[in-house]
């Protein structure tokens, strides 16, 4: 006898709620009818899910095997019910897109108006964040792709490189850099790099720009958004990079900053679109991939053209 669906929704509700009531409210059912649906699963895969002894419920070891597998199941059968779109009617209906939050701002607003006009019918369900809970939504079955900026593990995913991103200088206009044409790294060894705080993939990338050299400013100054970062070099407090996307969409208006090229062969970000390996939602994320790439291509971006 094999485990149901049903059993292993029930199941992930309350692994997720850790109560047995607030388990059969989420489900929509009586707390004795997701008891009995859990001793079920228990006797069917003969092992005990839940340790019930203590004030607390909490998994068991054996639970959380379960429980991942179980994710696995129910992601794989929601991308069965959802991805039934045909090869020849894709963006028909609904798809989850996460996006980084050094990107959704700056590229969402002025891309979505044509792909809706190119895809009428495309319910576009989107969420940001960082780049680890969005692989971490691929993996669970959250989110159906992730844009992200590369270079990032993208293991176990299908990938298409969208543009590159150029990362600019950003200093204030009287500041003694803003006179080159093109700032040489060695021209920057004292300087301060302000950057965003640790868990933002532009954080690395601008360290991996610099090569590593320059003077941070440490958790005192480190910001959460770009916005604040611009302010913050405005006020005189050091230097940051800044993707060409967010230039473009004018992050520095209102500001004294110079945006600058660095004669750097790693000033640059590639924009990536990852999506789960044999999903349903496979032809879905290569068109929308596509239709990234020839916007980026119009629109200050180099087109790239790596695919994995």
């Amino acid at each position: 006898m094999l485990p149901t669906l049903r059993q292993l929704q029930y199941f992930k509700a309350l692994a997720d709620n850790l109560s047995f009531s607030k388990a059969a409210q989420a489900c929509h059912i009586t707390q004795s009818t997701l008891s009995a649906s859990i001793r079920q699963l228990e006797d069917i895969l003969g092992c005990e899910l839940v340790d019930r002894s203590g004030r607390t419920l909490v998994l068991t070891e054996a639970g959380e095997t379960v429980l991942e597998r179980a994710c696995e199941l129910l992601r794989d059968a929601e991308d069965l019910v959802n991805g039934t779109q045909t090869d020849d009617q894709p963006l028909n209906g609904r798809f989850r897109l996460g996006v980084i939050p050094s990107v959704a701002p700056y590229l969402l607003p002025r891309f979505l108006p044509s792909l809706r006009a190119q895809y009428p019918r495309l319910k576009l369900f989107l969420r940001e964040d960082l780049t680890r809970n969005l692989v971490a939504g691929l993996k669970e079955g959250r989110v159906d792709a992730a844009l992200i900026a590369l270079p990032y593990n993208t293991e176990g995913f299908e990938k298409i490189v969208v543009g590159k991103d150029e990362l600019l200088l950003a200093v204030p206009r009287n500041h003694d850099l803003a006179q080159l044409p093109k700032i040489p790294l060695d021209q920057m060894q004292d300087e301060t790099l302000l950057l965003l705080e640790d868990g933002h993939c532009l954080r690395d990338h601008a360290l991996s720009a610099t090569g590593g050299r320059l003077s941070l400013g440490g958790e005192d100054f480190q910001a959460t958004s770009m916005t604040t970062l611009i302010q913050m070099v405005d006020n005189g407090l050091g230097l940051t990079l800044v993707p060409a996307l967010a230039a473009k969409a004018g992050v520095t208006a209102g500001t004294s900053l110079e945006l600058l090229h660095l004669d750097s062969p790693t000033a640059y970000r590639d924009i990536g679109l990852i999506w789960r390996k044999k999903s349903a939602f496979d032809t879905n994320a290569r068109v929308l991939g596509e239709a990234l790439a020839a916007f980026l291509a119009n629109n200050g971006a180099r087109q790239g053209q790596e695919e994995a």
